[in-house]
C-alpha cells in the first residue's frame, strides 16, 4: 500500500515490474489517499498488506502495536550501513525508534519553497519580502491539516526555537510560541480562505494552472513531478525556505517516506529483500527517479541527471532538507498533530490571541504522552 500521487504510485509500479523479472516475485500495489496516508492506522494496513509505504511520525504507535517487522536483520549490516550513509537530512534515522530500524526512507521531503519562475523574477529570501508579496495577493499557503502545523513547525525551528521532539512537557515554551503563531497568523490571513482547506498537492495544482491566482508558496513539501516540463501546463521551480534569522533555511519540518513490512506478512523475508533493494542507491538514482519517483537516497539527489531532468529540484532544496527538524515520534503522537492542527486552523479563522492557541497546543502536547 502506497500513496495516490504519481510521486508515490509510479515508481512502486515501476519498480515491482522490475523485480518480478528480477527475481520472480510478484508485488502488486494499492494506494490511498494522501489525507489517509497522513493519518491512516498502520495496524489495519498491516493486517491486510505485505509491503507499507509510511511516514516517520507512525513509529511510536507501530512500535506500541506491534505491527511492523524490524528491518534491522542479521547478515546485512554492511547494506544498512550504505543505506545510513545515503540519508538525506534525517531520513535515515526518522525511521529508527526504540533501537530497531521499522523502515528504510524512499522518499525524501521538507517544507520547500515553491513558484513561477514565469510570474516572478526572484523569490523571497526573508520574512519581511515574503510578506510584502502576500499582501499583494501573490501568496498560497497550503493549510488543511495537518500542513498548517507543519507550517508552525518549521517557522518555530527556523526562528531557532525549535517545538519539543524529545519526549513530554510543553510543545514550546509559550513566548516562542506565541511569537511564531503571531507570524503564522499574519501570512494565513494574507491568503486566501480556501487555503485552509488545501493540501500541497492543491496548492500546487492551483500554482501549474494556466492562470494561477498566484505566484508562490513559501512553505510546501517538495514535490517533483511539478518541476518537470511536461508534467503541468506550467512547470514550478523549488528552492530553499526563505530564511526568518541567521541560520539560513534550516529547521524544516520532515517529511518523505519510507518502505515497511507488516508484522503479519506470510512473506516477510520476501518482503525485506525488496526493501533493501528498493530504497538502495541503483535504484533510488536510476529506475526510482526516472518512474517520477522523488528518491530519498543522496545517489539519486545528487546524481546530475536527476537533476538535469528536474531543473535541479534536488540541487536547489538540499540546504533545507540537511539542516530540517524531526517531528515527535512517540506513541500519541499521531492523535496529537491531528487535534493540534485542527485547532491552531479553528484559532486562525476565529482570530484567537495567540496566547490562547499555544496554550491550548501545548497542552494538547503534554496530553499525548
Amino acid at each position: 500500500m502506497t500513496w495516490n500521487h504519481p510521486r508515490g504510485f509510479d515508481p512502486m509500479v515501476e519498480s515491482a515490474r522490475t523485480w518480478l523479472t528480477k527475481t520472480g516475485v510478484s508485488i502488486e500495489w494499492d494506494k490511498r489517499s494522501l489525507q489517509d496516508f497522513e493519518s491512516f492506522p498502520v495496524e489495519e494496513l498491516a493486517r491486510q498488506y505485505d509491503l507499507i509505504v509510511i511516514d516517520h511520525p507512525h513509529v511510536g504507535q507501530i512500535t506500541a502495536e506491534d505491527c511492523l517487522t524490524p528491518l534491522d536483520v542479521a547478515g546485512r549490516e554492511q547494506e544498512r550501513a550504505a543505506l545510513e550513509n545515503g540519508s538525506v537530512g534525517a531520513s535515515y534515522p526518522s525511521y529508527r525508534y526504540n533501537g530497531h530500524q521499522w523502515a528504510f526512507p524512499i522518499d525524501a521531503a521538507a517544507q520547500v519553497m515553491a513558484f513561477r519562475a514565469d510570474l516572478i523574477s526572484a523569490p523571497p529570501n526573508d520574512w519581511e519580502s515574503l510578506l510584502a508579496l502576500a499582501s499583494e495577493g501573490r501568496i498560497l499557503l497550503p493549510l488543511r491539516p495537518p500542513h498548517n502545523l507543519m507550517t508552525f513547525f518549521t517557522l518555530a525551528a527556523n526562528a531557532g526555537t525549535p517545538c519539543r521532539n524529545d519526549g513530554p512537557g510543553p510543545l514550546i515554551a509559550l513566548d516562542d510560541g506565541i511569537a511564531v503563531y503571531e507570524r503564522l497568523a499574519a501570512l494565513a490571513g494574507m491568503v486566501p480562505a480556501e487555503n485552509f482547506a488545501m493540501d500541497p498537492i492543491a496548492v500546487l495544482e492551483a500554482l501549474t494552472a494556466p492562470q494561477p491566482a498566484a505566484a508562490l508558496s513559501p512553505y510546501i513539501y517538495g514535490y517533483v513531478n511539478y518541476a518537470m516540463d511536461g508534467f503541468r501546463p506550467h512547470r514550478l521551480t523549488f528552492t530553499d525556505i526563505p530564511a526568518l534569522g541567521e541560520n539560513g533555511p534550516c529547521g524544516s519540518a520532515l517529511g518523505g517516506t519510507g518502505i515497511a513490512v507488516s508484522a503479519f506478512s506470510a512473506h516477510r523475508d520476501a518482503a525485506i529483500d525488496y526493501a533493501y533493494w528498493v530504497a538502495g542507491g541503483n535504484v533510488q538514482s536510476g529506475l526510482y527517479p526516472q518512474a517520477g519517483g522523488q528518491p530519498g537516497h543522496d545517489a539519486g539527489w545528487k546524481d546530475d541527471a536527476v537533476n538535469a531532468k528536474t531543473h535541479d529540484f534536488y540541487r536547489n532544496t538540499r540546504a533545507t532538507l540537511e539542516t530540517s527538524f524531526l517531528r515527535p515520534r512517540h506513541n500519541g503522537y499521531m492523535r496529537f498533530q491531528q487535534q493540534a492542527a485542527e485547532a491552531l486552523n479553528d484559532f486562525l479563522r476565529d482570530g484567537a490571541t495567540a496566547h490562547a492557541a499555544i496554550t491550548r497546543i501545548n497542552s494538547l502536547f503534554e496530553e499525548s504522552f
